[in-house]
Parts: C-alpha cells; structure tokens; sequence
C-alpha cells in the first residue's frame, strides 16, 4: 500500500468520486497525480501501491502500467500492428499508470505520441498516475510546452526526496 499522505489522499478523493456499480464504485473522472523524485526513492512502489488502495476501498477498475521506454516501443509502427489501436486504448483506460516519463529518448515522434496521450487524458479528465524522475522545472524542456502544461494543470505532485533504496539494499547485503 501506498504511505505517502499526499498519495494516499489522492486515492481517497480518486474513491470518493467513483461512480456507482452493482460489484462497488468504478473510477470515475478525476485529478490526477505527478510522483517526482530521484532514482529508487520510491515513486513507482507509491504509485502501485495508489492502485491498491484503491482496490483495497473496493473501487472496480480496469487499469493499465507501462514505462514511457516500453509506451513508445508497443507504439512503433510495424507490419500486422495497429499503433492507432494500442493508443487509443491506453488514452482511454479508466487509469493508466505512466512510469518513468522523460527517461526515453526523445524525437519528434516520441513528443508528438506522448502529447497525444496527455492531451486525451487532460481533455477527458481521466485519472493518471505519472512517475518521473526530472525535477518538475526541467519536465517543459524534455517534454515539451504543451505536455508540461497539461501536466501542470491536470496533477496534483508529490516529490520525494532520499537516497537511492535500491543502492542501499544491495549495500546491506
């Protein structure tokens, strides 16, 4: 589970707004949430454990994780796959969770898919959870203006700070 306040209540208001169903609440339109920090301090352990709280509070949802590296590689073109399809999927889930965004390559096109899948959610106000590891002053220049906006209007943030956990588990042992 998720023991960061501002995660936490970020499932607790995500909760709170879920729409009626016969099996519990479902995710329903809501803010989303930026986890930023250094390496290993905990950002994508904080975001899964967001998912289960919010499964823990008996919220139905059909959700979907991917790291920006592995969004852009399932979204290259190639023969026999339908990019357009993979993407609107993901646009359009109840709750994605976008790992380690800003960490990839960047290019026109990575901008440009990227873009798209901020702006659906933006428009449609669709909960996501972002993990990145660029200081949130530096997300406009590796994402570009129109992401860094709708990321700033479209979030709440949590930053974390520490050391690397990963570092200091293998220094223990």
């Amino acid at each position: 589970m998720a023991d960061h306040p501002k995660v936490t209540a970020w499932a607790d208001q995500i909760a709170r707004a879920g729409r009626p169903g016969p099996g519990g609440p479902g995710i329903a339109k809501g803010p989303s949430l930026l986890i930023a920090g250094p390496t290993g301090t905990g950002k994508t352990y904080q975001a899964y454990g967001a998912i289960r709280a919010l499964l823990a509070r008996g919220v139905r949802l059909r959700w979907e994780a991917t790291t920006t590296a592995d969004l852009h590689a399932r979204l290259r073109p190639r023969v026999g796959h339908d990019a357009e399809r993979d993407l609107r999927s993901l646009a359009c889930c109840p709750l994605l969770l976008l790992d380690d965004l800003g960490a990839a390559k960047t290019s026109e096109w990575t901008e440009e898919l990227t873009y798209r899948l901020i702006n659906h959610r933006y428009e449609h106000m669709l909960p996501t959870l972002i993990t990145t590891n660029l200081p949130t002053d530096q997300l406009r220049s590796a994402l570009g203006d129109r992401v860094a906006s709708r990321l700033a209007e479209m979030t709440d943030r949590v930053v974390l700070d520490g050391t690397d956990r990963r570092r200091r588990t293998v220094s223990a042992a």
